[in-house]
C-alpha cells in the first residue's frame, strides 16, 4: 500500500522505520515545521524530518494541514492510508478525506480510556494496572474514531518516559500489522463512549507534588511526570525536581518530612512513606537522591 507517514518527535521513529522496512511503500512523511531548539534557539528539523531525509523520503512541513498547497501535494501522492504517530496538529476534514482509508493513529492508551495529549503520564498518575496501545481511524472528535486493534500490557514499574519508549517499539509492530489488515480489507469497529477519560496535557502546576496524599499516589505522581514536565516541590524556598521514587516501609514521618540515612532518602506522605531515588536541585544535574542528600538535607518538602 502507498503510505504517507505523519509524525514529529523521537517517539514516532520506531513506527517510521518499521513501515519503511515493511512491504508497504512510504512515499512521503508529514511533520511539523522546523522549531527553535537549545539555548541558541536554532531552527531545527523534527526527528521524523531528519530520519526521512536520511532515508531519501520526501518531507512535507505544512504550517497547518489545512494549507491548500499541502493538501494538493497529498492528493498528488495518492496515499491509500496515512499512518500517524504523535504528529502534533489537528487534521481538518478536508485532509482526513484525502487518503482512501483515512489517517490511522497509533495512540498510547487503551481507548476510550485516556483520550488526549498525555495518555501515558495520566495512566501512571492514576495508578492504572494495565496500559497499552490502540490503532484507530482519526475522526474530527478527539481520539474517538473506530478501532482497528488494541494491545494491552501490564503496567510496568517505569517512568512515563520509559514506558512511552517501550510502547513506541511494540506499537510500531502493531501499526505495521494494522496497515497489513487495512490492505486486506479489514474495517475498524466503533469505539464506543463507555469508560471515556481525558488525558489533558500536563502543566508545570499540575506536576507539583502534594505530600498530603497517600504514599502510593505520590509515587505514581512522581513517576507519571518523569521526565516531562518533571514532578516538583519546594525545600527551603527552592524548587526540587523529583524524577523517580518508590513506596517504602512506613517510617512514621509527617507529610513532606525528610529523613536521610547513609543509603536512602525518605519523605513522609499523608499515609505511608516514599523513598526518593532520583532528584534535581536548582542549578544541578539530575542525580541519585542519596548523592543530593550527602550535602546535608533537612526540613520539609512542600
Amino acid at each position: 500500500m502507498r503510505l504517507v507517514f505523519a509524525g514529529t518527535p523521537t517517539v514516532a521513529l520506531p513506527s517510521l522505520d518499521a513501515l519503511v522496512a515493511s512491504e508497504h511503500e512510504v512515499v512521503a512523511v508529514v511533520t511539523r515545521p522546523d522549531a527553535p531548539v537549545g539555548r541558541g534557539r536554532k531552527l531545527t528539523p523534527s526527528p521524523v524530518a531528519m530520519r526521512a531525509e536520511e532515508l531519501g523520503i520526501e518531507v512535507l512541513k505544512p504550517e497547518h494541514p489545512r494549507d491548500p498547497d499541502f493538501q494538493e501535494r497529498l492528493r498528488e501522492l495518492a496515499p491509500a492510508a496515512c499512518p500517524v504517530v504523535a504528529y502534533g496538529a489537528l487534521l481538518p476534514q478536508s485532509a482526513l478525506d484525502i487518503p482512501t482509508h483515512g489517517w490511522v493513529n497509533l495512540h498510547f492508551s487503551l481507548l476510550p480510556r485516556w483520550r488526549g495529549a498525555a495518555p501515558v503520564q495520566r495512566a501512571i498518575m492514576a495508578g492504572d494496572d494495565v496500559t497499552g496501545t490502540t490503532c484507530f481511524r482519526i475522526v474530527r472528535e478527539l481520539d474517538a474514531g473506530p478501532v482497528y486493534d488494541i494491545e494491552e500490557v501490564p503496567m510496568p514499574d517505569e517512568t512515563a518516559g520509559e514506558l512511552l519508549g517501550r510502547l513506541a517499539i511494540s506499537g510500531a509492530a502493531q501499526l505495521v500489522g494494522v496497515m497489513d489488515a487495512v490492505a486486506a480489507g479489514t474495517l475498524p469497529v466503533e469505539q464506543g463512549e463507555e469508560g471515556v477519560t481525558v488525558a489533558a496535557k500536563l502543566t508545570t502546576e499540575d506536576a507539583r507534588v502534594d505530600f498530603d496524599r497517600p504514599a502510593g499516589e505520590v509515587r505514581n505522581h512522581i513517576m507519571g511526570c518523569s521526565p516531562d514536565p518533571g514532578a516538583w516541590c519546594e525545600v527551603d524556598g527552592q524548587r526540587l525536581k523529583l524524577y523517580r521514587a518508590r513506596v517504602a516501609d512506613d517510617r512514621g514521618l509527617a507529610p513532606g518530612a525528610l529523613e536521610a540515612t547513609k543509603r536512602e532518602v525518605f519523605v513522609g506522605a499523608g499515609s505511608g512513606t516514599i523513598e526518593l531515588l532520583e532528584v534535581q536541585a536548582p542549578g544541578k544535574r539530575r542525580m541519585a537522591a542519596i548523592d543530593w542528600a550527602r550535602g546535608g538535607v533537612a526540613g520539609v518538602l512542600r
